[in-house]
């Protein structure tokens, strides 16, 4: 069974009958794709699926340790020692992203398509200036970090 409701899943099998079809999506899967299956075609069903679920959960109150830091996603709003720092749409949205894969790396270009929509040079300059902001934000915490994975993105450290 899935663990986490909010994290959409796609299978891809080499199954094709309909009892493993059905088995899939009572498993919770949101979508299948079955082999041979082109690369476009598994974009394109993920990118839906993007679009289907994100806001999807919006009106959940949800709060993250990070570190000494609390956020609160829906709220927009960063604690730290019981001062409240309130972040903009895209910062939220960016920490929210970097929270998800605490510890792991966002892919730069995922981060790019799933928050502004594409992968361009602007939209990627317009990311270094948030990356840099929140840096400066969770500065307090020493042991809280984003660093760069060279070529491939970013990765928030905590303990």
């Amino acid at each position: 069974k899935i663990l986490n409701i909010k994290t959409p899943i796609v299978f891809l099998t080499g199954k094709t009958l309909k009892e493993d079809v059905i088995n899939g999506f009572k498993n919770g899967a949101d979508d299948y794709i079955t082999k041979p299956f082109s690369i476009e075609e598994l974009l394109l069903r993920i990118e839906a699926i993007i679009r289907r679920t994100k806001g999807k959960y919006e009106n959940t109150p949800i709060v993250y340790k990070i570190g000494k830091y609390s956020f609160n996603s829906q709220k927009q709003e960063l604690m730290f020692d019981d001062k409240i720092n309130k972040l903009t749409a895209k910062e939220s949205e960016l920490l929210t992203l970097l929270v998800s894969y605490s510890n792991s790396i966002l892919d730069r270009s995922f981060a790019l398509k799933t928050i502004w929509g594409e992968d361009n040079f602007f939209n990627a300059r317009s990311m270094d200036v948030y990356i840099a902001k929140l840096r400066k934000i969770l500065n307090k915490d020493m042991e809280v970090r984003i660093i760069n994975v060279h070529g491939r993105g970013y990765k928030l450290v905590f303990p």
